[in-house]
């Protein structure tokens, strides 16, 4: 029987041993801790975000997406360890230690990591939690009045998940060490010797994947359709990207080996038969590399475009500085509004500019094929792909605003199209352009004019649905199919009462201070809810605060979840490159001692790892580049229009990126080079 107290010696002993491993480790798993500890923090506290708001559910969705790649990524880091200790586990059996006085070794090292991780992790959270909290104030332009806590609820959940990951990581090499004999634990370090064969079927699939999610990326036009083709294109690229660097990487360096002029050469030589020997268990290492980086660049690039785009993001949501919308009131009422307006801006050292007044009726509609007619639905309808969006306007409203004497028969009308320059379905509404009749459920009309421009188009902030202004003789007739459509309608009774009726908007700029502007939009607000029921106005002052809080949070959880990601790029070049180096080190000694120089092998060294760990970057980057039309479309969701303020803050964040990643090469480099050659002599 061993002495109980042994256990705990060899568990310190062992990981002071191992210590260039366990140390990183250690520091990425209490850094993961650290991570969702905070973010739950964040969301858990009521000061800063009410529950159910935009703030606090990406709060939410960030703290479980540390979560998921936590258990993820530090059981892949876990496979590293275990591998390199294999070896030492085999000779602690072979010299009379059975499996069960190994199993309890295990259990008080894993107890002494998962308690170092999740304390350290809680500790640095709650010292670093007060400087990010502000952090996050700064980015949401928020004051210093909120309250910062420590929730006992987010360290008490902190423990339990991860003290559940690190039992599980524990069982995991528990049952590794069970079900091999001391004969593989002793081999267990230098198992995935022989030479993989080339896959040619699968590097195929991985061509066609990229293909057909690059294709998706470059091919796709409108926003919505962006929305869910993204995702497809996503899972297309990552599916492509592993059966590249797993099948597709062998089969390229297969053909370097075949090339003689290059392979025939020291450095090259070693270098590419080396890898080609290795590649079965890098692939999947450099592909969760590429995978990270890549999700690294579009999260960041995205976020602080977003929010360094923030006032081009309102100004492209927001045409005019303040919109006032109202539902059934009569001319009285109108008069009324625009009176309040008057007396708010003089008052509050502002004057009103580019004045536009008019009265709409808002449907949502279909294109039917069959009947060549579309078919009219009650407003904000998507249930069907192909809808789109139809405002009707009074003629007197468009011969106000456009300054025009245009006269109309009962029978006919203008017709706008209002993304007449974006290409579109046949399916849809590219099927009207350049008919001379369009038929509205059962009337037909003859369409006078299809307008190139018009007024009310740019002053109207509905939604980036595709959508058709048709300008129709009088009122009369929107108020014919307001009536037929929305009280046959199956939506809320409140919006019912909101749609169903023509809808008045007035829409302005206004001269003065910011500061000055929001004071007059509040007064205006708060004066239009004293008189009137449906009346409501949405303008730029008023919504920034909303566009910081969204945005912002973009921003932050975008850095948030960037950084982890960078930790874990970071972790799994620095264990490729340890486990590299050990695998690698007796194989340079014995071309050492043939006759290679040291500075044949550094420069060995070097080829073999430009060649691998920068060509996850490469593939990040042209992934990137593939994806970046369709993330220009999601960003227009969003409101973000500016390409050009993308690509610079794509390219900036690529480039900080590189240097990074340069860093951690010439750091992990070193270390692998210290392990081959320093050790050996």
């Amino acid at each position: 029987m061993m002495n109980s107290k042994i256990y705990g010696k060899l568990a310190v002993t062992n990981l002071k041993n191992n210590k260039k491993s366990y140390i990183p480790y250690i520091l990425a798993s209490a850094f993961s801790v650290m991570m969702y500890f905070t973010m739950d923090n964040l969301y858990r506290n009521r000061s800063l975000v009410e529950k159910g708001s935009p703030l606090a559910i990406m709060l939410s969705y960030a703290a479980a997406v540390i979560l998921i790649f936590s258990i993820i990524f530090l059981f892949y880091i876990n496979s590293f360890l275990i591998k390199r200790r294999k070896k030492e586990l085999g000779i602690y059996n072979i010299l009379g230690m059975g499996k069960g006085h190994l199993g309890k070794m295990l259990f008080l090292e894993s107890v002494i990591t998962t308690a170092a991780s999740i304390i350290g992790g809680i500790l640095a959270g709650i010292l670093l939690g007060k400087l990010v909290y502000l952090i996050l104030l700064k980015i949401l332009h928020m004051g210093g009045k909120i309250e910062y806590r420590i929730s006992l609820a987010s360290i008490g959940m902190t423990t339990i998940f991860f003290g559940a990951i690190f039992i599980l990581i524990f069982l995991y090499n528990l049952l590794q060490m069970k079900l091999s004999n001391p004969i593989e634990l002793l081999r267990g370090g230098n198992t995935g010797e022989r030479e993989p064969k080339t896959k040619w079927i699968m590097t195929i699939i991985g061509i066609l994947c990229l293909a057909g999610g690059y294709s998706i990326a470059l091919i796709t036009k409108e926003p919505m359709a962006a929305l869910g083709k993204f995702f497809i294109a996503v899972i297309l690229v990552i599916i492509g990207t592993y059966a590249l660097f797993m099948a597709g990487s062998i089969a390229f360096l297969k053909m370097l080996r075949n090339k003689k002029s290059y392979y025939y050469k020291t450095r090259h030589f070693t270098a590419v038969s080396g890898m080609i020997y290795r590649m079965k268990q890098n692939a999947v290492g450099l592909a969760n590399i590429c995978i990270l980086s890549t999700m690294v660049l579009v999260m960041v690039s995205m976020t602080v475009s977003l929010y360094g785009g923030l006032n081009d993001v309102i100004v492209t949501r927001f045409p005019y500085e303040a919109q006032i919308t109202s539902s059934g009131i009569n001319q009285k009422e109108e008069g009324q509004i625009e009176e309040i307006i008057k007396n708010m801006t003089k008052k509050n050292h502002t004057m009103p500019t580019s004045q536009i007044r008019f009265h709409v009726g808002r449907f949502t509609t279909v294109y039917n094929n069959k009947t060549k007619k579309l078919d009219m639905m009650a407003a904000g309808d998507y249930t069907n792909s192909n809808t789109v969006d139809l405002v009707m306007i009074p003629l007197s409203d468009y011969n106000q605003t456009e300054g025009k004497n245009v006269k109309l028969k009962e029978n006919e009308v203008l017709l706008y199209h209002r993304n007449h320059k974006r290409t579109h379905k046949k399916s849809d509404t590219e099927a009207l352009k350049n008919k001379k009749v369009i038929q509205l459920n059962s009337i037909s009309y003859k369409v006078v004019d299809e307008l190139d421009r018009l007024a009310i188009a740019k002053a109207d902030t509905t939604s980036f649905i595709d959508g058709w202004y048709v300008v129709v003789k009088d009122s009369s007739i929107i108020t014919s199919y307001l009536k037929d459509i929305y009280e046959n309608s199956n939506i809320y009774d409140e919006l019912k009462e909101y749609y169903g009726k023509i809808q008045y908007s007035y829409s302005f700029n206004l001269n003065g201070s910011r500061a000055n502007r929001a004071k007059t939009e509040k007064s205006i607000q708060k004066q239009l809810q004293k008189k009137f029921a449906n009346c409501s106005i949405e303008s730029r002052e008023l919504s920034r605060e909303s566009f910081y809080e969204l945005y912002g949070g973009f921003l932050f959880i975008g850095i948030f979840l960037g950084i982890i990601f960078l930790m874990a790029t970071t972790l799994i070049i620095y264990y490729k490159q340890i486990s590299e180096g050990y695998d690698d080190r007796e194989r340079y000694q014995i071309m050492h001692k043939v006759g290679m120089s040291k500075k044949e092998v550094r420069q060995s060294i070097r080829s073999q790892v430009l060649l691998v760990f920068f060509l996850p970057l490469i593939m990040a980057v042209i992934h990137l580049a593939f994806a970046f039309k369709i993330i220009t479309k999601l960003l227009s969701v969003l409101n973000l229009t500016n390409i050009s303020l993308f690509f610079m803050y794509t390219v900036g964040t690529v480039a900080v990126f590189a240097v990074i990643y340069a860093i951690i090469y010439s750091i992990t480099a070193k270390e692998y080079y210290k392990i081959i050659i320093c050790r050996g002599e």
